[in-house]
């Protein structure tokens, strides 16, 4: 009806004889219809989702049609017995049930008037039997009674019993029961004092000890615990788990330290300076005004004792205090033998002007003489001070010199390098680990804001100091070693900084290199320190990364010494061998192959070689197949091959080897050739996996089969040259043929047309009725799928607008409960405050 709800679906163009339904539509009708619908299905859902109000009968055999109600009863009273056996009800007294005793209801039976106890006696009650009365009164109840006739009796006996009668004879057999229970009780309890007395008869002749013979048989004759009973035994003694502490992080661990150092580091001054501990520790506490001093204790006893020789104050016995000020110790003496004259004034009790007179002169002459004598007593307590301060004085020497010359437990990062190597200077290596490791834990990251850098600047100062001591006369080598852990700690805190100290010592190694080959044409190798940050690098970083900010430089730098570094030293030899140790350290887990030591080590047996023999094969540079550094390693003196023995090479060797005999020469030789087998078997072990192993290997197996004089080298030699050859030569050639790559033919062009059919936009095309029953169930389907997505959309937001309403509901309720209660507390403040102020005015 309205015009503004209908929506028009105006379409491009009017195709004739098209029926269209939706041309118009209504939006607002069929959206409060959609939403009455979905208030009357959907939200009553909601509302009742977790109610279950559905009646269902569950009563036995309701709807069984083959059960007769009897049967129905009857199993339906047991199934009520079964769920009432329960744990549920093991306090049941089923008092629904009725109890009956000989076939008797209880109820029944307490209905009677008097109230039979089972347990009293027929007296108590007053209930005499007749029989009973005549036994012991007589009462002529036999002679009165008439006589009755046989047919009497029988009937008399077949008449039922009364009420009475059967309460009686109850009562009778409860005593009866009752009397025998009693003899049974008495006759145990006989029986057991019997047992016992003839148990303890028979312990006494049990408790002998059997011989020692006897008791080993019966020990050996015991058997074994099994393991499993010996297991539950030590799991019985076991201790059972306490909560152990939390773990403390890096900063709680850093605090505590830096603190026990610090209260080391006090203790050491105190010590030094001459600080008695226990006079430190005795200082006077704070006594507040209502403190009793219940704990004083008087250690010794300072009264002094009055005494007079000749009527004069006598001091001699007193004792002497130290006091530092002496006008304060003349005004002590003078007040104390003023006190002291009161008393004896007090004490004579003379009361004439003439025995006063004679008193106050001889008070003055007593002054004089306590002047006199304090003066005295000064001189001696300053005597006795002294020596007591030289007493305690050389006490305390050999503690303070024992508190100088040890350690300071606190020390702040140098900020120079000079300042470094002071701190370092003239301390024995265990000393100069303790600094640096005080020096990382008083300053650890975590305790200030700038340790940090400060300790960064420590690494390059120990990298630094640790190439001095590589370049000194005799080098300090196990004192390099020793430093390594610090280096490796402080590597680990700070990566970066350490990663960019080593850089720069690298790169400036590299420039210097580059340089002088720049000038010469060839350089020399570089020096021990060079050398150590070389080994250093393999320790602090990882040598198997593909790639590395610090080892791969390095990698370079040392492929760069083996090919540019010219040899003409024995020196340079051990220095190139050292490298390939190096080399064989870095590629261990990375198996890269380096053809800089494979060149190295061959190089190395061609100057082991006489002229004569060290032709027919290639030689790369730095080596040369003719020059006068040809025969470096040859040793000719037979006694010098037969001295010889298999030693490690020491880098110390590099600097000190001017000094050296001729012989030890020829032994160092020979160790380097040794050495140089056992790198080339080391070599082969790494690279029998590369499919080029023998053409990379060849040139030397050449040299070892054609060229070395095996037969001239001592038995060792031999040995290593054998063990060389063989890890060379048992090596299986595997090659894999190679085969063309496997590819999908390609077809001959063909010139026969290409037929593609044209599909109409928006007209289905024409097929079988299979296909097109097909497609049609597709369009439906997906057409369903889209409506069902629809309607769950708008359900989904039916119930996100009906929770809203719910919430807001609940917030407004909650929000005019709190302004109620506010407003009644505001009311009752207020009429408070005006009833105190009543009560201020009265």
């Amino acid at each position: 009806s309205n015009p503004f709800e209908v929506k028009v679906n105006r379409q491009k163009f009017d195709i004739l004889g098209r029926k269209t339904k939706n041309d118009v539509g209504l939006p607002g009708v069929s959206r409060s219809k959609a939403i009455k619908k979905r208030t009357q299905t959907l939200l009553k859902e909601y509302k009742e989702r977790e109610k279950a109000n559905v009646f269902k009968d569950k009563r036995f055999g309701e709807y069984n049609t083959k059960l007769s109600p009897e049967e129905k009863m009857i199993r339906r009273f047991t199934l009520e017995r079964q769920q009432n056996y329960g744990k549920k009800n093991i306090y049941n007294l089923n008092e629904e049930e009725e109890l009956t005793h000989y076939g008797q209801s209880l109820a029944e039976i307490e209905k009677l008037n008097d109230i039979v106890d089972s347990d009293s006696d027929t007296e108590e009650r007053g209930a005499l039997s007749a029989e009973l009365t005549a036994a012991h009164f007589g009462g002529g109840g036999g002679l009165l009674r008439k006589k009755v006739s046989s047919g009497q009796q029988e009937e008399e006996e077949e008449k039922p019993k009364s009420r009475k009668e059967l309460i009686e004879e109850m009562i009778a057999k409860s005593k009866q029961e009752k009397q025998e229970r009693q003899s049974r009780r008495e006759s145990a309890l006989e029986l057991t004092e019997k047992l016992d007395n003839d148990w303890k008869e028979i312990q006494t002749l049990l408790a002998r000890k059997p011989p020692k013979s006897e008791r080993k048989d019966k020990e050996v004759e015991k058997p074994k615990p099994d393991e499993y009973d010996m297991i539950v035994r030590e799991l019985g003694f076991e201790m059972k788990a306490k909560p152990s502490e939390r773990m403390k992080t890096e900063e709680e661990l850093a605090k505590e330290e830096q603190a026990r150092l610090q209260k080391l580091e006090a203790d050491r001054l105190r010590r030094m300076r001459g600080i008695d501990e226990e006079a430190s520790k005795k200082k006077p506490s704070h006594v507040s005004a209502d403190d009793l001093a219940d704990g004083f204790i008087l250690d010794k006893d300072d009264r002094r004792l009055l005494s007079y020789k000749d009527g004069k104050l006598n001091i001699e016995n007193e004792d002497q205090e130290e006091n530092d000020d002496d006008e304060e110790e003349e005004e002590s003496g003078a007040k104390e033998g003023d006190e002291s004259e009161e008393e004896s004034e007090e004490e004579s009790g003379n009361e004439n002007e003439e025995e006063d007179a004679a008193d106050s002169h001889s008070d003055l002459e007593s002054d004089l003489e306590s002047e006199e004598e304090a003066a005295g007593n000064k001189e001696q307590n300053k005597h006795t001070t002294n020596e007591k301060e030289s007493e305690n004085v050389e006490k305390l020497d050999p503690e303070m010199e024992a508190a100088k010359s040890e350690l300071p437990y606190t020390f702040t990062v140098p900020e120079s390098y000079e300042t470094f190597k002071s701190l370092l200077a003239g301390r024995t290596v265990e000393q100069q680990l303790i600094i640096l490791e005080r020096i990382q834990k008083c300053n650890h990251p975590s305790l200030a804001v700038g340790n940090k850098a400060k300790l960064e600047k420590l690494f390059g100062f120990l990298l630094e100091y640790v190439g001095e001591l590589a370049t000194l006369d005799l080098p300090e080598l196990r004192t390099i070693d020793k430093l390594v852990l610090p280096l490796y700690n402080l590597c680990q805190m700070f990566p970066e900084a350490a990663s960019d100290s080593m850089k720069f010592i690298l790169r400036e190694a590299a420039h210097d290199m580059a340089e002088v080959i720049e000038v010469k044409g060839h350089t020399t190798f570089p020096g021990l320190d060079t050398l150590i940050y070389l080994k250093i690098t393999s320790l602090l970083f990882p040598t198997s990364d593909f790639w590395h900010p610090v080892v791969t430089p390095a990698f370079m730098y040392m492929s760069q010494l083996l090919t540019k570094c010219r040899i003409t030293t024995l020196q340079d030899v051990i220095k190139g061998l050292f490298i390939c140790c190096l080399f064989l350290e870095y590629i261990s887990l990375s198996r890269r192959f380096v053809p800089e030591l494979i060149n190295f080590l061959l190089g190395v047996l061609h100057i082991s070689l006489p002229k004569k023999q060290a032709q027919g094969y290639t030689v790369v540079h730095p080596f040369t197949p003719v020059g006068k550094n040809l025969e470096l390693l040859l040793v000719c003196n037979k006694k010098d091959l037969e001295s010889w023995q298999k030693q490690n090479l020491p880098l110390s060797i590099v600097t000190g080897l001017k000094e050296t005999g001729q012989t030890e020469i020829n032994h160092i030789r020979l160790s380097c050739l040794a050495l140089c087998y056992d790198l080339i078997k080391k070599c082969a072990a790494l690279y029998e996996s590369l499919p080029s192993f023998h053409e990379i290997m060849h040139p030397v197996r050449v040299l070892l089969t054609q060229h070395v004089p095996v037969n001239e080298y001592p038995e060792k030699m031999q040995e290593w040259y054998h063990s060389a050859l063989k890890e060379l030569e048992n090596k299986v050639k595997h090659y894999t043929p190679l085969i063309c790559e496997k590819k999908k033919p390609v077809p001959l062009k063909q010139y026969t047309p290409k037929i593609v059919k044209v599909l109409e936009f928006g007209r289905t095309q024409g097929g079988s009725k299979k296909e097109q029953e097909s497609k049609q169930l597709i369009r439906k389907h997906r057409r369903e799928l889209k409506g069902a997505i629809r309607e769950i959309r708008k359900d989904n937001q039916f119930l996100a607008r009906m929770q809203l309403s719910e919430i807001l509901e609940r917030d407004a309720a909650r929000k005019r409960k709190v302004k109620e209660l506010l407003g009644s507390l505001a009311t009752q403040e207020g009429e408070w405050k005006a009833m105190k102020r009543k009560k201020g005015k009265n």
